[in-house]
């Protein structure tokens, strides 16, 4: 098992996007040795994993093929693995799912919640490893449309087709053990919607499933620290980040994904030592 899954602070997740058009950071990392080298400072500044992605799903992001997406994350999660780094692969393709797994990553990041290749969950039954399914509800190119961004009832029904997808997991065989859930800041959800969703964690905690909670230099953070109507950068983002990081430790999440884990690091540890004080 996974260090952490079942440990007494919340895990601090790595971000390297191996990609040329990332909202953060894309480009930077597209070297394999660069891409490698920032995984190992990712580690030294306190990330307890470090998630590799090679596909874009920033708002409007057009897919790239399975070639391409293997091309550009196999060879760093191999390097980062070689450095007893542990791994997660943050794909929605089986096919990559089980050549990262080869390659040594230990956790599935599937941010379509095995909605994109229905084939995901069987890859990650068969191999027994955690499996991140988060809420989704289409691509990157039209996620935001507002017939997408609609809900009745909004933390009910991201609850309702979230548990659907855990739902179809444990039917393919994945052990529940095995199972963390996201809420999926950003897609499919207006700003609003997101402070909605970060406010009811515990309605995801109470779920029984590890939450995991990538809120990282989005876009509702710069549009909250806007001034004179221009988004904060995002690389002015990180106080926020870390003040959300601080509130999903405190709302008993799982992980936090971020990409820049210094102060990320110090955070989950402050709220696991007020923790300890509770009765």
């Amino acid at each position: 098992m996974v260090p952490g899954l079942a440990g007494d602070r919340c895990l601090v997740m790595g971000v390297i996007n191996v990609t040329p058009d990332s909202f953060s950071d894309g480009g930077k990392w597209l070297d394999p040795a660069s891409a490698i080298r920032h995984g190992i400072e990712l580690t030294e500044q306190g990330a307890d994993l470090v998630d590799v992605g090679g596909e874009s799903t920033r708002p409007g992001a057009i897919r790239i093929d399975a070639a391409e997406e293997l091309r550009r994350v196999i060879p760093v999660i191999e390097g980062l693995v070689a450095e007893g780094i542990t791994v997660s692969v943050d794909t929605m393709r089986a096919s990559v799912a089980e050549q990262a797994l080869g390659a040594g990553a230990a956790i599935l990041n599937d941010v379509s919640g095995g909605r994109a290749d229905p084939a995901m969950v069987g890859v990650a039954a068969t191999a027994a490893c955690p499996l991140v399914l988060m809420h989704w509800r289409q691509h990157s190119a039209v996620m935001q449309d507002k017939d997408h961004t609609t809900y009745d009832d909004l933390i009910a029904d991201i609850i309702r087709e979230l548990m659907g997808q855990v739902e179809v997991a444990l039917a393919a065989g994945v052990d529940r053990n095995h199972i963390i859930i996201d809420p999926g800041l950003g897609f499919s959800k207006t700003g609003d919607q997101n402070w909605s969703v970060l406010a009811n964690l515990d309605s995801f905690t109470a779920l029984g499933y590890p939450v995991l909670v990538a809120a990282s230099r989005k876009r509702f953070l710069g549009e909250l620290l806007a001034e004179g109507g221009e988004l904060r950068p995002t690389d002015q983002r990180e106080d926020a980040t870390t003040a959300i990081t601080t509130m999903c430790a405190d709302a008993a999440a799982w992980g936090v994904r971020v990409h820049e884990p210094a102060a990320s690091a110090d955070a989950v540890r402050v709220v696991a030592r007020t923790h300890q004080e509770r009765p």
